[in-house]
Order: C-alpha cells, then sequence, then structure tokens
C-alpha cells in the first residue's frame, strides 16, 4: 500500500528522504494536465517538479528514476493515488501520494496558489 501525505507533511518527509538518501533529490510528479498546470502549479523547493499527466505515465516511465523518491499530485488527490499505486506496482519501491493535492497544498501551504 502507497502511504499518504498531506501537503502540510511534504517538508518533513522530504527531510526523511534526505537523511536516508542524500544523493537521491525526491520529485513532486504532477499528474495533472498541461491546462492544470498552467491554471495553479507549485514551486519547486528542496525538490524537483516533474510533469507528466497520468494518461501518459505508462508510455513516459522510462523518464522516472526507481532510484529517487517520488511524491505524485493532482488536483484533489485522486488521480495521483492511482499513479502512485501504478508506479508502486511497477517496483518503484519509494511512492508516496499527496493527498488533497493541489488544492489541499493552497489551503495548507501557499495560498498564493490559485484554487480552481
Amino acid at each position: 500500500m502507497v502511504p499518504h501525505i498531506r501537503p502540510a507533511q511534504l517538508t518533513d518527509w522530504l527531510r526523511q528522504c534526505r537523511a536516508e538518501r542524500p544523493d537521491a533529490e525526491p520529485i513532486v510528479l504532477d499528474v495533472r494536465e498541461p491546462w492544470e498546470v498552467r491554471t495553479a502549479s507549485v514551486r519547486p523547493d528542496g525538490f524537483e517538479l516533474r510533469h507528466i499527466p497520468m494518461a501518459t505515465i505508462p508510455m513516459r516511465l522510462a523518464e522516472l528514476p526507481a532510484d529517487r523518491p517520488i511524491a505524485c499530485l493532482c488536483h484533489h488527490g485522486g488521480r495521483s493515488a492511482q499513479v502512485a499505486d501504478f508506479l508502486h506496482r511497477q517496483g518503484y519501491p519509494d511512492v508516496v501520494n499527496i493527498a488533497g493535492g493541489i488544492h489541499a497544498w493552497s489551503a495548507e501551504v501557499d495560498p498564493s496558489i490559485p484554487q480552481y
């Protein structure tokens, strides 16, 4: 089962990732559609931000290194949970879902991010 973290817990998750594997920069994988990313996006801070829409994940799997921690992000957390489960089943050992998605990120971390 893939763990779920809230956006407010991301800093702690990043700290834990760095402590366990200092050579592996964590990735926040935004699986929303391009128009959603243009509407509202997070700013990378202590992680690499990648955008791969959910529907294209299977064909673009090689773009995601299995040896780095990945936190999946979408609008409310449903699509990202599905992607996180998929990645886990594909052998990615360190994957979490950001529960509540960018909507919760706006409420919990950065109110400057528009809600839509």
